[in-house]
């Protein structure tokens, strides 16, 4: 193991579980980087058809990133210089809501905006889609702290 592997610490979120006949196999990755790759590697049509859009800065001259890594989580696509994320969730996503909105308050919390999608928009509705997406990146970013209300914080 490489002295950065030995010093870094896996997260449970990077490995990846399968089934191999009826024996579970989990894939554990040295880094959310390698984990991220993996996942650039092994692209749903969904995220196909909306990378194929994003790329090379071809919406809006901006630029988007794939399978990023933010903290403890990889972000389907990211759009740094505007602090936008947009993730596009697969069926799996209705059990896991309490996980994403957690997640999503990470994110929230360090600024970023989160727009999310369901994989079916991609494939059927992308214009509809990329319309949001364009509307949020020329919506003013929240600030990651909120202001305080009028009185908050006076000594009275």
């Amino acid at each position: 193991m490489s002295e950065r592997a030995a010093a870094y610490i896996p997260s449970p979120l990077w490995g990846e579980g399968r089934v191999k006949g009826g024996i579970a196999v989990c894939l554990v990755f040295e880094s959310p980087r390698d984990f991220a790759r993996g996942l650039r590697r092994g692209q749903t049509d969904a995220e196909r058809r909306l990378w194929a859009r994003l790329c090379d800065r071809r919406f809006l001259g901006v630029k988007f990133t794939r399978q990023m890594p933010i903290g403890p989580y990889v972000v389907d696509f990211c759009c740094r210089e505007r602090k936008l994320i947009v993730e596009l969730d697969g069926g799996q996503h209705v059990a896991r809501a309490d996980y994403d909105s957690g997640r999503t308050a990470f994110l929230r919390a360090l600024g970023y905006r989160v727009v999310r999608f369901w994989d079916n928009d991609a494939l059927v509705n992308t214009d509809g889609m990329l319309q949001r997406i364009a509307e949020a990146l020329s919506s003013p970013r929240p600030s990651p702290r909120p202001s305080p209300q009028r009185g908050e914080g006076e000594g009275r």
